[in-house]
């Protein structure tokens, strides 16, 4: 197109050229795309729109090449490594009216009884893989409870799956295909350190079961911790139009590079309102490297903080809010033992900003065991760095113990609450105590209102040190006084 018809072309978009019938739809064009054609043009041809980049220059495209620049090279190589997962679960039903009654269920014993029957629940998500033997990674709630899992391939084959590993903590679950050898084509990991508010991506799945699907749109927030889809706080926030479906699905970089695993969405309608919220790759490669050992190996920071809000900020006599102030240090944490004390505020953690505890534990958690990592910190007005070898929670002294007999705990599990049971039952680090972590559906303390963490602190006016010594108080005694603690609350259960 020479300099004249793209003048045109441009007059068209800005409805001035003298088209009448086509001028509404071309009007619509440029305001939907043309700002977006423009950015992916400049993106396709090479020039840089990071800040650091001097010779960034900002210009209308000048041939109709650049405007048609497109990021098909880009979904060609992704596509193939995108997968759709449907899970089916089978669900009894209660076929007794006052099933869920809360009046029945406390009086009679529980409305659940009676005829049931079974009616198979499926769900739809998407997958990527992520390594070429057939390992696929996907979102924990796509699969969860599932007995059945199907994956299909971009070509329409289809494989039954299992899973390698589920974890809930960070919505992320690992499965395995068999693919008798064959080579798949997989993702490599990109760095989600390296994204930043502004760049393009793309996100790839199967929304709402119409098929595979590729949207684009920009990263639109780092460090999202106020989601609740997980306990890891550390979303992208993306306007690529995520919908149901795309659950586990692939976000990427204009590299071809896995950056997110698609989460989540905020809306009122179920729909797409452009805020999508991805985990990202780096959470997502650690989970994927645990799947071999069947667990993920979580590094344990030692301390725990809050946010310096503006009220903290002008009691410290900082100029803005920022960092951590720790608020809780463990003995034999990471933390302790490199010197942090209570009060210290920490800045950063390898050079990234850490404003909240959310991003503090991110910063720790995508670490391995026995990693160095360098914290900034404020002492008073004296600016700090510490060396800290980040490491697993103490767990030498758990004392898994079932609890017999008949006395009001009967049929509970309980141990001795290590940090590293208090990490996995996501409990205050600093507890300590004997706590319920299984209930026997036919014991007693299931009667009695007993759940899973509580912390069980006294019977009797005998404080509870251990598994062994709670079931000794219990089985000296036919009355019962047993204090126990759930969440923040603290009561007091007698039983005669």
């Amino acid at each position: 197109m020479d300099g004249g018809n793209f003048a045109t072309f441009i007059q068209m978009m800005e409805g001035e050229a003298p088209y009448p019938l086509a001028r509404p739809r071309l009007r619509e064009f440029r305001t939907m795309t043309f700002a977006r054609l423009i950015l992916i043009g400049f993106m396709a041809g090479g020039v840089s729109l990071h800040a650091g980049a001097a010779s960034a220059q900002r210009a209308v495209p000048d041939s109709m090449e650049q405007v048609q620049l497109s990021f098909a090279p880009v979904v060609r190589d992704v596509a193939p490594a995108v997968v759709n997962v449907y899970a089916s679960r089978v669900v009894r039903q209660s076929l007794n009216p006052f099933a869920g009654n809360p009046f029945f269920e406390q009086f009679f014993g529980g409305a659940g009884g009676g005829p049931t029957r079974s009616r198979v629940e499926q769900s739809l998500g998407s997958g990527v893989i992520v390594g070429t033997e057939g390992i696929i990674v996907t979102n924990n709630h796509v699969i969860e409870g599932a007995e059945d899992i199907k994956v299909a391939l971009n070509d329409r084959r289809e494989y039954t799956a299992s899973v390698v590993l589920a974890d809930a903590r960070t919505d992320l679950a690992v499965l395995r295909i068999d693919t008798e050898g064959q080579m798949l084509p997989a993702l490599a990991f990109g760095d989600s350190d390296s994204l930043e508010v502004g760049d393009l991506v793309l996100a790839v799945g199967d929304p709402f079961g119409v098929g595979q699907t590729v949207t684009s749109g920009i990263v639109s927030a780092l460090a999202r911790n106020q989601i609740g889809a997980s306990d890891y706080q550390f979303f992208i926030q993306t306007d690529a139009a995520i919908n149901p479906g795309n659950s586990g699905g692939a976000l990427v970089n204009l590299q071809g590079q896995l950056v997110g695993i698609n989460s989540s969405i905020v809306s009122s309608s179920g729909g797409s309102v452009g805020i999508g919220f991805a985990i990202p790759s780096n959470m997502v490669r650690l989970v994927v490297e645990g799947a071999e050992g069947g667990s993920v190996a979580r590094p344990w920071f030692g301390a725990d903080g809050e946010s310096v809000t503006a009220d903290i900020a002008r009691s410290l006599g900082f100029e803005r809010p920022r960092g951590v102030v720790l608020s809780q240090i463990h003995p034999d944490g990471a933390a302790g033992a490199a010197g942090l004390q209570i009060g210290d505020v920490v800045l950063s953690i390898d050079d990234f900003e850490v404003n909240d505890a959310q991003g503090l534990n991110y910063r720790v958690a995508t670490r391995r065991p026995g990693d160095l990592v360098t914290v900034r910190y404020l002492r008073g007005d004296d600016e700090r760095t510490a060396r800290v070898r980040v490491q697993l929670p103490p767990d030498e002294d758990r004392d898994e113990t079932d609890i017999t007999g008949r006395n009001p705990l009967g049929g509970a599990r309980v141990a001795n609450l290590t940090p590293a049971l208090a990490d996995e039952m996501r409990l205050d680090f600093s507890q300590t105590g004997v706590v319920v972590i299984g209930i026997d559906g036919a014991g007693e303390a299931r009667r009695f209102g007993f759940m899973v963490g509580d912390i069980v602190r006294d019977v009797n006016m005998v404080d509870v040190t251990s598994p062994t010594q709670l079931q000794q108080t219990l089985n000296a005694s036919t009355g019962w006084d047993i204090t126990v603690q759930r969440g923040n609350r603290t009561s007091t259960l007698s039983i005669r």
